[in-house]
């Protein structure tokens, strides 16, 4: 006879955690054979141990945008550690400096980030408003490391561009300040959307990587992030 759980946290959280161990295990293979560096992590601690490990002392490291490298103590992290971080996220910075640790971030020697969607086939779905994150992740830093929590992993590319715009986008806009139809509603109006205010303009699908070890993801087993 099968087991059925009765406790009221395991009701909630043990299923969780297996299809999110489960799901893992077919995305980190499906990434590797895109020849983009994979792993899985319970929490976000053990990540942010596997993450200190890939990050040489010295190195100078930039920050993608992310709710994800704030909410799991990356960030507090990664500022105790020797290196050159390019602190977007510092207090009582200016917009001056914001600017010019974007466009130093380019060329970084690691960049630390997130990714809004992760599909079950191993590719990375993104969307900007800037730019500089999705340029990052593109072309210039040596190594980039994406720090996803499982509730970004999605079916399809079509369902991990809708989780971007109808889940990410409206937190983003209301964290931002911005004033876009998705934050007044909760729901993408794209053809009402309109720059400055649009946050959605660059989209990125990262389906293979050639230079080997460049991108690393690090799945974690918790809901992190947008």
């Amino acid at each position: 006879m099968a087991n059925i759980l009765t406790d009221t946290q395991e009701i909630v959280m043990k299923p969780k955690e297996v299809i999110f161990r489960r799901k893992a295990e077919h995305v980190v293979e499906n990434l590797k054979k895109r020849n983009i560096s994979a792993l899985y992590c319970t929490t976000s601690r053990d990540a942010i141990s596997e993450i200190r490990k890939m990050i040489p002392e010295g190195s100078t490291v930039a920050l993608g945008g992310s709710v994800s490298v704030i909410q799991s103590g990356l960030l507090d992290t990664l500022r105790t550690m020797k290196i050159k971080l390019l602190d977007r996220y510092r207090e009582g910075i200016t917009n001056d400096e914001v600017e010019e640790i974007l466009k130093q971030g380019v060329s970084a020697d690691v960049l630390v980030t997130s990714s809004g969607a992760v599909t079950a086939e191993g590719k990375l779905v993104n969307e900007d408003g800037r730019g500089n994150r999705v340029a990052g992740m593109i072309f210039g830093p040596k190594k980039v490391i994406f720090m996803v929590g499982m509730n970004k992993v999605v079916a399809t590319v079509d369902e991990g561009l809708s989780r971007i715009k109808n889940v990410a986008a409206p937190l983003n806009c209301i964290r931002l300040g911005i004033d876009t139809p998705c934050a007044r509603t909760g729901f993408c109006d794209d053809a009402s959307c309109h720059a400055p205010q649009r946050i959605c303009s660059q989209i990125v699908i990262i389906e293979s990587n050639r230079v080997k070890d460049r991108l690393t993801v690090v799945l974690v087993g918790q809901e992190l992030g947008y």
